[in-house]
């Protein structure tokens, strides 16, 4: 799996799944997101990235030729990227390790609406309990005097509550 965290935000993208990743898919994926970044409107500074031989120098160029500074991860230095380390940690412990995945399209399921639910309502102390897709903007938490409605997300691992009309 390919992803990247905006750290600003700490919203998380899902580039690419794959059985056998190589130099040819990642800077594939690269092209993609840059393409996204460009429809949307949207630009990154600098990307960090770790020294997996799978991120070739083509990878590093798609990036350098729309003025993004790629920064590589000192060598044996595992918190330098630690905002991803932390990612990593969080979706196996809240996610895989509680599903058996039957296969690649299984997996893709599963982590998109994993990131959904991390993106949209699961809440992070970096953002004062807010969430990534929230806006920036923070809410204190009043006892509702309204009743909550569950929805449950992957098949029940983890659940979702929202205000229900009255």
């Amino acid at each position: 799996m390919l992803f990247v965290i905006e750290l600003g935000t700490r919203e998380v993208h899902i580039l690419g799944i794959t059985d056998h990743p190589t130099g040819a898919f990642v800077t594939q994926v690269a092209r993609n997101l840059v393409g996204d970044l460009v429809d949307r409107g949207r630009s990154i500074t600098f990307l960090i990235r770790d020294r997996d031989e799978k991120f070739t120098a083509s990878f590093d160029e798609v990036f350098s030729s729309e003025g993004i500074r790629v920064i590589k991860t000192p060598v044996h230095s595992p918190r330098a990227n630690a905002y991803a380390e932390r990612w990593v940690r969080t979706v196996r412990t809240e996610c895989l390790d509680w599903i058996l995945v039957l296969g690649c399209r299984h997996l893709n399921g599963v982590l998109h609406e994993y990131v959904r639910h991390y993106n949209t309502q699961r809440p992070h102390r970096s953002l004062d309990l807010g969430v990534p897709d929230g806006g920036g903007e923070t809410t204190v938490a009043t006892p509702p005097s309204f009743r909550i409605d569950r929805h449950d997300v992957l098949g029940g691992l983890i659940h979702e509550y929202l205000p229900q009309a009255a």
